[in-house]
């Protein structure tokens, strides 16, 4: 069975002993990701849709880099801390899935810094064309 983890550097992966990404099988997990650049900058403070747009691509990013593509993606969870900026991070979500039509759910929470509004982890199964998962 294939067992692969990904760290992409983040600060605190080696200190709570985590992974951006972990694959097992073929399933797959990604940390809750949000938009701090790897200098440790907040990517577009404030900006819902740009945060969004950026942590989508990073966890497509970590999902290649276990084997799996954003076409497996079964869930998303998101964190907004303002829940009157959904529809803005409902447009950039259903650009990105559209066609693939995960389960999504969102809700409001606080985040670690000010300026960061959207956090978001994944889960996927990866799967052929047809939704036959090989080797189970």
């Amino acid at each position: 069975m294939t067992r692969r983890i990904w760290k992409s550097g983040g600060r605190f992966e080696e200190v709570a002993s985590y992974s951006r990404a972990k694959r097992i099988g073929p399933f797959v997990w990604v940390a809750g990701t949000t938009a701090i650049e790897p200098s440790g900058r907040i990517h577009a403070p404030g900006d819902v849709e740009a945060q969004t747009s950026y942590v989508l691509s990073r966890i497509e990013e970590a999902l290649k880099a276990v084997g799996a593509e954003m076409r497996h993606v079964g869930r998303v969870r998101a964190y907004l801390t303002d829940m009157s900026s959904a529809g803005k991070f409902a447009h950039v979500h259903g650009t990105v899935f559209r066609d693939i039509d995960p389960v999504l759910t969102a809700v409001q929470a606080g985040l670690t810094q000010p300026g960061l509004m959207v956090e978001i982890d994944v889960d996927a199964v990866i799967h052929d064309e047809n939704g036959e998962i090989s080797g189970i």
